[in-house]
């Protein structure tokens, strides 16, 4: 079993000793959607697998902040917080941009790429160096302005 996911089992027994529910809830939740994944594809996840499948989480859950905020319902954003606080305790320490974009160049640098044909190639390798790390979609937008610069 990957230390990830022992990590999340271990947290799920402290919140239920505290009596911490809704913490478990959210934890729960979260440790289905892995499982399901486990399931769905036979195979067990490593710690990469579940830091993605986290981020996916966080990711719906801060767009969900987004549009309670949008729309005036403080009572829904409170609730998608307190899940996005409880899911990052999970998440590595992300790169600040100095250091990402340091990440970037030097991959690029390595994979000899010059233009945008290249870009696959070079966010393949990013991609599971930043797993966790750092917002895809970020790494993405540096990888473009690196090619087209």
């Amino acid at each position: 079993m990957s230390e990830l996911k022992n990590t999340l089992t271990e947290a799920v027994k402290t919140a239920m000793r505290a009596r911490e529910l809704e913490k478990v809830k959210v934890l729960r939740n979260v440790q289905a959607v892995v499982k399901q994944i486990e399931i769905d594809r036979q195979v067990e996840l490593t710690d990469t697998d579940v830091l993605d499948i986290l981020q996916k989480q966080l990711k719906q859950r801060q767009e969900s902040l987004t549009i309670f905020t949008d729309n005036g319902r403080e009572d829904l954003a409170e609730k998608e917080q307190f899940e996005i606080d409880i899911i990052n305790e999970f998440m590595p320490q992300q790169m600040d941009d100095a250091e990402l974009a340091a990440m970037v160049n030097a991959e690029i640098a390595e994979q000899g790429a010059t233009s945008m044909r290249d870009m696959g190639k070079v966010m393949g390798v990013l991609k599971a160096k930043t797993t966790g790390k750092a917002d895809p979609a970020i790494v993405s937008k540096l990888v473009k302005q690196a090619l087209q610069g």
